[in-house]
């Protein structure tokens, strides 16, 4: 990889900097399990995914227990906070969870995220498996403790699973997951870019407010069709601990959706964007089998 340099800066600009890219991460990194800092990154993701459906599941079953009419009269159509609120809380734990553990794990906090950038090789296939494990368990635990709390409606009002709503089809739903997965994995990509802070940039940003916002309005967009999954964990999560048929049935357009978003998000932002930063696809190919 030569350097990329700013041309043609003018005085009194943002300066021109040399960039060349980090060296990819290792496919398998075997010395890293002898590293505590792997463990350490392991147990804030785990963490960070149980606080973050803790939050979110007890929002959207808050909201669902409000709004019943057969509960709380005619008025509580207006009760509670609403799908607007939801999406709140689920951008906003995640500006939340991103901030306090990037410099610990990366602030992952999601299997799309993690594979996203395995693919691109910024983190090893051992630190990979290891935070997806951390990442499920996590959202288990996270929505267990929704359960324990709010027994006598959780089951009620559908433990907070994502499910295929009614009149959509499933090629439909699977749609909405790749798309809302691509902008959020494609935003993490460009928030989180070196290159970004290496040049300068005259459009400063603190990455995990563009991420928590990204995951605010794939919410509202997709809420309506999927109840928005964009984060296979926390699908798998709320289907464990609610055990419905119909949340297993659909549990794959949750894993394959994101997964493939993930994927094209990726080679938009390393191949296509980043064109003359990153390896030509045939060698990429080539590294991927030899190594």
């Amino acid at each position: 990889m030569g350097k990329d340099s700013e041309i043609g800066v003018e005085p009194g600009s943002y300066g021109t900097k040399d960039y060349t890219d980090p060296p990819p991460a290792p496919l398998i990194d075997v010395e890293e399990l002898g590293k505590w800092s792997l463990y350490r990154a392991v147990i804030a993701e785990f963490i960070a995914t149980l606080l973050f459906l803790y939050v979110t599941v007890a929002t959207v079953i808050g909201y669902k227990h409000q709004s019943d009419a057969s509960v709380n009269g005619t008025d509580a159509a207006c009760s509670g906070v609403g799908i607007l609120g939801i999406a709140w809380a689920f951008g906003g734990m995640i500006f939340i969870l991103v901030y306090c553990t990037a410099g610990i794990s990366g602030g992952h906090i999601n299997p799309a995220v993690t594979f996203g950038l395995f693919l691109a090789r910024k983190v090893s296939l051992v630190r990979a498996v290891l935070y997806i494990i951390a990442q499920c368990l996590g959202a288990i635990c996270g929505v267990g403790l929704v359960k324990s709390f709010q027994k006598s409606y959780f089951n009620h009002y559908g433990g907070g699973a994502n499910t295929l709503s009614s009149g959509y089809s499933k090629g439909t739903g699977l749609g909405a997951e790749i798309i809302g997965t691509f902008v959020l994995v494609y935003t993490v990509f460009s928030a989180t870019d070196p290159k970004r802070s290496a040049r300068d940039s005259h459009v400063p940003v603190l990455a995990p407010l563009p991420i928590g916002f990204a995951v605010f309005m794939v919410h509202l967009a997709t809420i309506p069709i999927t109840g928005t999954g964009i984060n296979p964990a926390r699908s798998f999560g709320a289907a464990v601990i609610f055990g419905s048929d119909k949340a297993w049935d659909d549990q794959w357009i949750f894993w394959v959706g994101p997964f493939i978003g993930a994927a094209i998000a990726m080679i938009y932002h390393q191949f296509i964007l980043r064109a003359g930063a990153a390896k030509p696809f045939a060698k990429f190919i080539y590294f991927y089998i030899m190594f």
